[in-house]
């Protein structure tokens, strides 16, 4: 499921809890022929992140590859610069960028981390 797209729920009786692949896409397809101008209909956009959360993720995320060794001193500005740019294409709505603010501070503890 993790490499879905898009999910959905397609309500079921109790006594058929689930559907194969095969009966789920029929039911699809009879629901687009019957409705075709509602499968055109997009999902309600998410609250796009917060330039400053869109900003401390391009921060730390600076932080955890200086600190890994991918950023070099030779090439930081250029490297900064695509970051930078990397993180304003992906649009984050503001749950992603929690995340990815919560995996980013999750790595730099493992790179502060001394071992025992």
């Amino acid at each position: 499921m993790s490499h879905c797209h898009w999910l959905m729920r397609i309500p079921t009786r109790e006594e058929h809890g689930s559907m194969n692949l095969g009966q789920a896409v029929a039911v699809c397809l009879y629901e687009i022929h019957r409705k075709p101008e509602e499968a055109k209909a997009k999902p309600d956009p998410k609250r796009p992140a917060a330039a400053e959360e869109v900003e401390r993720i391009s921060i730390r995320l600076e932080e955890v590859l200086e600190r890994s060794g991918y950023v070099h001193d030779r090439i930081e500005g250029s490297t900064r610069m695509k970051i930078r740019r990397l993180i304003r294409r992906m649009e984050l709505n503001t749950h992603d960028a929690e995340v990815w603010l919560g995996m980013l501070r999750q790595i730099l503890w493992k790179l502060d981390k001394k071992p025992e």
